[in-house]
């Protein structure tokens, strides 16, 4: 209730200040997972924009400055995206009504992957939302997510304040991933909770500088230890939640950020502000005995170049690890790559989420970071018994096409694969979508069907039709004057480039399998070394880019995920760099941590041809004891810990 009332009065103050004209006014959400078709459009619209969003659901001023650069690339799609945002440019307007009818046949037990919650049997699903401005620093939104069994008031909310502070109070989506599909913190698997978040829309300073923060109250929970871990006695609740995003984005096309969420109080436990401050800035001791928490490093490349696409990591942790809490533990790992424009009117997307055991499951909390029994943040891990605390891997595939008959056509294919340990024997879960929709006078209608079968093995489909409120035009079809200017202007320059490496390491292993054992080392071995990567020049002498590794290590696959890939360049014949990654270790379970290293490269020892030498240090490579082999080292502590020293040489071939 403090927090509300803080709201409150800094909602009043930022309305009296408002006559002041501090910088521009609040600005309208998108809909987040409930227009799929158009928020495919937007997604590309922002990665021709060179804009390296981090976060969801996207202000529409954000969409409306990324226009002017996209529409020098795509002039068709910036075209649609702009008549779909002309609802939005009024005092008031209804900006999103969707009604879908849907027959299902298996599948009561499950929910439709990030839809707040919907089971895959509703036979039906409402959702609108539409919005009041009085003045620029002030916007009334009103909104409703409805299927069978709930009702949400998803988007109505009272948002107050300027581009740089935006206070948003009421049911505000919230999405802290770079990934379309995946995200370990919250996302929209579950309903949306009531909340209060402080936000900017438009970067600040030279540094490109973003932050959210806001304060949720998510459902009652029965399963709360009001002692705290170690506790018994379990009581009743509604236990908050509380997350913030930091980023930068430094130079165009590449920005990079820090995430924070953190449960508690509820059932007796200590819900004070100094409560959330002693958590927030201390994530070790009672903030884990008395709360949950979760963290992750984001980052987001835009490759500019002749086929632009964008690539995108999250690396999280459940909780902290010897040797730092900035090292995470519990860890998962999500990366993808996005292609606006793949070829001509194609379109695609892939993402793969690895994440280890005790996700959505922690004491003092047994529902875990739930809302309703939903998971708040990776839909793949409703896939299990719940609180069966098992790691897994998701794999997300999706292809997009507008034909020449019109409309969007998208083909998507879901796949989740439980690791061995859980309390039951999981199968593999599957799921393929084809979805249809198109313009039809002032409607957009279409179909969706569905099919796969779940981790217990039991088979599910679903057919349904839609039909949702289109504007005063057309929004996503191919006509004549989309065909004449569908030549994509080419963003390609000499400062672009594609590359592999390939070459050999020389590596050592120390291992710290538990509390008071011997740290054993490997022998000094050698490995084949791998690896495919893009960077983009920006200065005349520095470049950054993104790059994926893979070696043979000590008998076992190091792979490697470059989020900072950085190089000074000295004359066309020699240069430096600085790297840090995610490493993954693949041993009898995964083991992660970040990395980092130096290196150097001589230049143009042929045309397009380099020699480099890296340095990599990855520190403390957790993995969890969970297996029944991992009895003998079992003990007081739960990691396994490896510390990866490696010398590369390789050659490169640029593209």
């Amino acid at each position: 209730m403090k927090t509300f009332k803080f709201a409150v009065l800094f909602a009043s103050a930022l309305t009296i200040a408002s006559g002041a004209a501090w910088g521009a006014g609040v600005s309208a959400y998108l809909p987040l997972n409930l227009e799929p078709e158009m928020e495919r459009q937007i997604e590309r619209v922002l990665i021709l924009a060179d804009e390296p969003i981090l976060k969801r659901p996207f202000a529409v001023a954000l969409v409306e400055l990324a226009l002017p650069k996209a529409c020098e690339v795509d002039k068709a799609l910036c075209n649609r995206v702009k008549r779909y945002l002309e609802r939005y440019s009024r005092d008031y307007a209804l900006t999103h009504a969707s009604i879908t009818g849907s027959a299902a046949h298996g599948g009561g037990a499950d929910v439709v992957p990030n839809n707040h919650g919907l089971p895959v049997d509703s036979k039906w699903e409402v959702s609108a939302q539409g919005f009041v401005q009085p003045n620029d620093y002030m916007l009334a939104s009103a909104g409703v997510i409805a299927y069978d069994g709930r009702t949400r008031p998803t988007g109505s909310m009272l948002s107050f304040g300027f581009n740089w502070a935006q206070l948003d109070i009421g049911y505000r989506d919230h999405w802290f991933s770079p990934a379309t599909d995946s995200t370990m913190m919250i996302g929209t698997e579950a309903p949306t909770m009531p909340s209060v978040t402080l936000s900017n829309y438009e970067p600040l300073t030279r540094l490109g500088f973003q932050y959210e923060l806001f304060w949720a109250q998510m459902a009652r929970s029965d399963h709360i230890l009001g002692g705290g871990q170690g506790t018994t006695v379990q009581s009743s609740g509604n236990p908050k939640l509380f997350g913030a995003q930091f980023s930068i984005e430094p130079f165009s096309g590449w920005s990079i950020g820090v995430n924070r969420q953190l449960q508690y109080g509820g059932g007796g436990l200590p819900d004070s502000f100094h409560t959330l401050a002693r958590n927030f800035f201390v994530p070790g001791g009672q903030s884990q005995t008395q709360g949950n928490q979760e963290a992750s490093y984001i980052s987001r490349f835009i490759f500019p170049g002749k086929t632009p696409f964008a690539v995108y990591v999250q690396y999280a942790g459940e909780n902290t690890l010897d040797g730092g809490s900035y090292l995470l533990g519990m860890s998962a790992l999500t990366a993808g790559i996005d292609f606006p424009v793949l070829w001509r009117y194609f379109d695609m997307t892939y993402e793969i989420s690895e994440w280890q055991n005790g996700w959505y499951v922690n004491n003092p909390f047994l529902d875990g970071m739930t809302n309703n029994r939903l998971v708040l943040g990776q839909w793949g891990a409703d896939q299990r018994v719940f609180n069966d605390g098992v790691g897994a891997r998701s794999q997300m595939l999706r292809i997009g096409w507008e034909p020449p008959f019109g409309g969007y056509l998208e083909e998507r294919v879901r796949y989740v694969v439980n690791q061995e340990y859980g309390i039951v024997p999981y199968r593999h879960y599957s799921e393929f979508t084809l979805r249809y929709s198109r313009p039809l006078n002032e409607l957009t209608v279409g179909g969706e069907a569905n099919a796969g079968h779940d981790v217990f093995g039991k088979s599910f489909v679903r057919l349904s039709g839609f039909v949702r409120y289109g504007g005063d035009q057309n929004t996503h079809t191919r006509d004549a004057d989309d065909d004449a200017d569908d030549s994509s202007a080419s963003t390609e320059s000499s400062g672009n480039e594609l590359f592999v490496d390939a070459g050999v390491n020389v590596n050592q292993v120390k291992a710290n399998l538990q509390q008071g054992f011997p740290i054993v080392t490997s022998k000094v071995g050698t490995g084949p070394h791998v690896g495919f990567g893009a960077r983009r020049a920006v200065t005349t002498t520095n470049d950054l880019g993104v790059r994926v590794e893979d070696d043979q290590v000590d008998g076992h696959n190091l792979f490697g995920a470059r989020f900072l890939d950085y190089r000074h360049r000295f004359g066309d014949w020699f240069a430096m760099g600085l790297f840090l990654g995610v490493a993954r270790y693949d041993l009898a379970t995964p083991a992660y941590s970040l990395y980092g290293g130096v290196g150097a490269q001589w230049r143009n020892v042929l045309p397009k041809w380099d020699i480099g030498a890296d340095f990599r240090y990855a520190q403390n490579v957790a993995r969890t004891h969970v297996l029944a082999s991992d009895a003998p080292i079992a003990g007081v502590r739960p990691d396994s810990f490896y510390k990866i020293e490696t010398g590369i040489m390789y050659v490169t071939r640029r593209f």
